[in-house]
Parts: C-alpha cells; structure tokens; sequence
C-alpha cells in the first residue's frame, strides 16, 4: 500500500534562512525554463494586443459603461495566467520531483517535503505576478485600459481565483504519474474549463446546460466574479462560491490522497 503521509523525520526545524534559500533555487529553476515561461506569460498578452486592435473604441460593445476589452477581456486574461500556471506548470514541476525521488531524499535531510512544496507555490506565484503585471502593462499602456473601479474586491476575487486553481493544482500533481502525464492533464482541465467558461466565445453561444455548468467551474466563474469588481459590481455570491468550494475541496482532496513517492 502507498503511503500518502510525508515521511518521518528528525524534529530538527530548519531556519527561515534555509527556507528563503530554497525557495529562491525553486525560482531560479522555474527561470530557467524558458519553455514553460512562454506561454503563460506570452499568451495573455498577445490576447490583450490581439483583442485591442480589434477594438475601436467608441464603437465597441459596452458593459455597464465599460469597453468589452475592460470588462470582460482584462479579467479572462488574468485569470488565464492563474489557469495556465496553477493546473499546467506547477503540477509539471511537482511531479517531476517524485518521479526522481526528490521529495522522497529530503526524508533524511533537516528539510520536510512540505518546504518543497512550500517553495515551488512561491516560486509560481512570482509568474502569476509576473503574467498579469505584463498583461495589465500592455492593456494599460498600448489601448489606455482602465483599472478596476472596485480595487479592493478584484484583489480578493482574484486571491480566491488563485487559491481554487492552485488547489486544483495540487491534486493533479497528487494523482498524475509523471511530468508529462501532469502537463495532459492539466491541459485538458484548462482548455475544457476554458470552453465552457466563455474562454472561447461568449457562453450564449453554448448550450443552456453546458453554459450554466461552465459559470460555476473556476474558470467561469473566476472570469465572472473578476469582471463584476471592474466594473464596479458587487460580485456574485454563487460564483465566490463556488471558488471556495473549490479551493477546500481540491486541497483536501490532494492533500489526502498526494503520494510522496
């Protein structure tokens, strides 16, 4: 039977000093990953470019006082990052280190596995940061995109986005086999939430079911909720909702059943 605890080891904690080395190698190791950079920071911006010269303006859709590019463009785009980077990268990164054991040596070092852990979360939020500061960058600066009118809550959506797609994350590192058997999976929940979240075109154009069921996944949901705080809306406590639920419960479930080695 595979044991799914971490391993025991010396009750030695080891100081913050070793912890902030750690974690800066992780970023170091996720720098140097040219491949795995592109995309996720590539991507969203050439969608914003994309989008905005197709936009002229004045006579653009609206919504609620706000160019389609703003209301709706802006917030898919950032939740994409989080997309990409929680359910594709590092799940890749995670699995890797089992497959070669490495979670399974810390075992007999001072270090635990959870600092790993710990360090490569860290490390992928630094591309999160880095994705969505260069999407907002172009935006703002080549089509004068405005800033959301409810800072304060685009932040907290956009913290409860990151925490449901990171838990989602997690449990395919928990349960994929390998690097490549994580990066197909997450590429086939990213791109099957994406569809039936209005990644590909508005949800009107899907099935009734199909697009109410894809409002309430990550996605749809987290693109839903971040385009209410821009423009201003209070968001919809269905689709907070259903973040939370996602985030408790992906992590408790990749929590119980991830395999250390």
């Amino acid at each position: 039977m595979t044991d799914h605890r971490p391993p025991h080891r010396t009750t030695h904690r080891p100081p913050a000093r070793a912890w902030a080395m750690l974690t800066w190698t992780e970023a170091k190791l996720v720098a140097r990953d040219t491949a795995g950079l592109v995309i996720p920071l590539g991507l969203p911006m050439l969608i914003m470019v994309m989008y905005g010269l197709g936009s002229d303006g004045a006579g653009t859709e609206r919504f609620r006082g706000l160019p389609a590019l703003d209301a709706f463009v802006v917030p898919m785009a950032m939740v994409m990052v989080v997309a990409l980077i929680g359910l594709v990268n590092m799940p890749a990164v995670l699995a890797t280190y089992r497959r070669t054991g490495v979670l399974r040596r810390l075992a007999v070092t001072p270090a635990h596995p959870l600092m790993v852990l710990a360090a490569q979360v860290l490390a992928s939020l630094a591309q999160v940061l880095a994705g969505v500061v260069g999407a907002l960058l172009v935006a703002r600066l080549a089509f004068d995109v405005s800033m959301p009118r409810g800072a304060f809550p685009a932040v907290g959506v956009f913290c409860l986005v990151t925490a449901a797609m990171y838990a989602l994350g997690m449990l395919v590192a928990a349960i994929a086999p390998s690097a490549n058997a994580a990066v197909a999976i997450g590429l086939v929940g990213f791109f099957l939430t994406m569809a039936v979240g209005g990644g590909f075109g508005p949800r009107d154009n899907l099935p009734d079911p199909v697009a109410t069921f894809g409002e309430y996944l990550p996605y749809g949901a987290g693109v839903e909720a971040l385009s209410d705080a821009w423009t201003g809306v209070s968001p919809d406590l269905a689709h907070l909702g259903a973040l939370a639920a996602t985030a408790v419960l992906a992590g408790a479930v990749a929590a119980k059943v991830f395999r250390w080695d």
